[in-house]
């Protein structure tokens, strides 16, 4: 492992001396899953279980289990038409089929994953744009209105050919595992697809070995719905090449074959799939996913660290909305396993990273990544000095320029120590000139032709370090002052009653924008929008980002 990074420099040069291509042996995912499964089949792989208490019933796959199901599930997708060109779409929550699923259809042919809770639209739409002929998604089951959505969505994209339905009933322990088929909701069939049951399907097939012959790690392999850089919706293409690199960064820098990783965070989004479960598949560390909604699940928040205590838990998976909502509640179990927590998503305020600190003794690494570099760029280092407030330094093979740029990405200049300008990225997950799948959407992406221009504001200091300073199309412009939104976010933070804020720039017809603010407050806290204006007024260090407006919400989205 490459976790002395205490000199990112001196470290990544030393690594750097043997060629990207030459690192990794692999030529795809699948084959780094054969490899893993080999030297860890008796090995736990992941788990899941459907409910969040510390004894609830729990499914956990060994290493060549999960060899087997995923052998099984690219055989099935040959079998019911998927080649490499083709497309399976998966609309599920987290479960060890989301796993199954994600890792057969890269093998098969590329997998698309959905964010089950979009409207029905949005996913007809995204069923179209990626010309999925199978879609994975759950059987009726109660309070869940997925299977319903999707049907809706399906009958919106006749190029779906095949529906595979994944029943969480086996899950459940009696008297739920005898009731909810009772209860079950009634079927909505609006569509022609045929619709046939995942696991009576996956059992059909050899789990010993594949049945056809894959493509190279250029194979594009994943298609993932972003917001993109800028404006609409696009769906980004990702190659084995980026896979494999997420996952050896994972196995190099962030965790060892005997860490248990416990990540809350969905698997239909580039964080839980590309960086948490291919490190996992790398190194051979145990992936742990507690209730199908994860963080949002039922009871998550309440029991997570019993939950870390039950798995044995040494690395966490974080965001700042939820480690805000883990400090609401006491630290109530024996988390001395833990080593460590990632964080990634957005910036994380300082007054609640000293507070989680405080109140575990687990290290925050915070991290920087995006859907269009397949996701890793940089992190904090595990094991040298960590910067409070920065995303630590780029990861190797991954080279980062700050530049300013002119309207068509043409590079006017580099900047200098410490200048801010627009972050771009170069690395073997950058898949230069073909980001997204529609090739209108790569024009003016790419910096001199070959770094991904990110949309994000950053500087470096002079130790390497890379820090956010905001979006480009974020900035709010007052009268001609660029304001930094976390400039605002950060002095609320300081307040005890505060757990997270987010600030925005407010249309104002004389200077252009005002800045406003939303809070979110800690539990039981007691204060009102007077005193939290007042206590900004006296913390915001910039006059002209002083919020005009501030809101108390219950939950920031």
């Amino acid at each position: 492992m490459v976790h002395g990074m205490t000199t990112p420099e001196a470290n990544k040069a030393t690594i750097a001396e043997m060629p990207w291509k030459d690192r990794v042996s692999h030529s795809t995912v699948y084959e780094m899953l054969t490899a893993t499964a080999r030297a860890n089949s008796a090995e736990n792989a992941v788990s899941f279980q459907i409910k969040s208490g510390p004894k609830d019933k729990a499914e956990t796959l060994t290493w060549a289990g999960l060899f087997g199901h995923v052998t099984q599930a690219a055989n099935m997708f040959r079998r019911l038409g998927v080649h490499e060109n083709d497309t399976v779409t998966y609309l599920l929550p987290n479960c060890n089929e989301v796993v199954i699923t994600l890792l057969g259809g890269l093998t098969a042919g590329k997998v698309s994953p959905i964010n089950p809770t979009l409207p029905a639209e949005q996913i007809a739409a995204l069923l179209r744009e990626t010309g999925s002929k199978i879609v994975v998604t759950l059987a009726p089951f109660p309070k869940s209105e997925v299977a319903d959505i999707v049907a809706e969505a399906i009958s919106m994209a006749p190029n779906v050919e095949t529906v595979l339905e994944v029943d969480l009933v086996r899950y459940l322990s009696p008297p739920l595992k005898w009731i909810v088929p009772l209860i079950r909701p009634k079927r909505k069939k609006t569509h022609g697809a045929v619709t046939l049951k995942f696991n009576e399907e996956l059992a059909r097939e050899d789990a010993t070995k594949l049945n056809f012959q894959e493509g190279g790690r250029d194979r594009v392999c994943c298609l993932f719905h972003t917001g993109g850089t800028t404006g609409m919706p696009k769906v980004v293409q990702h190659q084995q090449e980026g896979l494999l690199y997420n996952g050896w960064v994972g196995q190099h820098v962030l965790v060892a074959p005997d860490d248990v990783l416990i990540c809350p965070l969905p698997m239909f989004h580039v964080f839980g799939a590309h960086v948490i479960l291919m490190a996992c598949v790398a190194s051979g560390a145990h992936l742990v996913m507690p209730t199908p909604a994860g963080y949002r699940g039922d009871g998550v928040m309440d029991n997570f660290w019993k939950l870390v205590e039950r798995w044995n838990v040494t690395f966490m998976v974080t965001v700042p909305t939820a480690a805000s909502a883990l400090m609401q509640r006491p630290v109530d179990a024996n988390v001395d396993s833990l080593k460590s927590a990632f964080c990634g998503s957005a910036p994380l305020p300082v007054e609640l990273f000293k507070r989680f600190e405080a109140a575990t003794n687990v290290k925050i690494l915070e991290g920087y990544g995006m859907s269009e570099a397949t996701c890793l760029v940089s992190g904090n280092p595990p094991d040298g000095e960590r910067k409070i407030g920065s995303v630590g330094f780029s990861f190797p093979y991954t080279d980062v320029r700050i530049v300013h740029c002119d309207a068509n990405g043409g590079v006017t200049r580099d900047c200098q120590v410490n200048e801010i300008g627009e972050i771009c990225v170069s690395n073997p997950g950058v898949h230069v000139g073909h980001t997204y799948s529609e090739p209108a959407k790569n024009a003016d992406l790419y910096a001199d032709g070959t770094y991904l221009r990110t949309g994000d504001l950053g500087r470096i200091d002079e130790d390497g370090y890379l820090w956010i300073t905001g979006r480009a199309k974020d900035l709010i412009i007052r009268g001609g002052h660029n304001i930094d939104p976390a400039l605002i976010e950060e002095a609320l933070a300081a307040h005890p009653a505060v757990g997270m804020a987010g600030a925005i720039g407010q249309p104002d017809a004389h200077a252009g924008e005002l800045p406003c603010v939303y809070v979110e407050l800690t539990e039981g806290a007691d204060t009102d929008v007077a005193e939290l204006l007042a206590f900004a007024e006296e913390h915001v260090g910039e006059r002209a980002a002083v919020p005009k407006y501030l809101e108390i919400l219950d939950e920031l989205p």
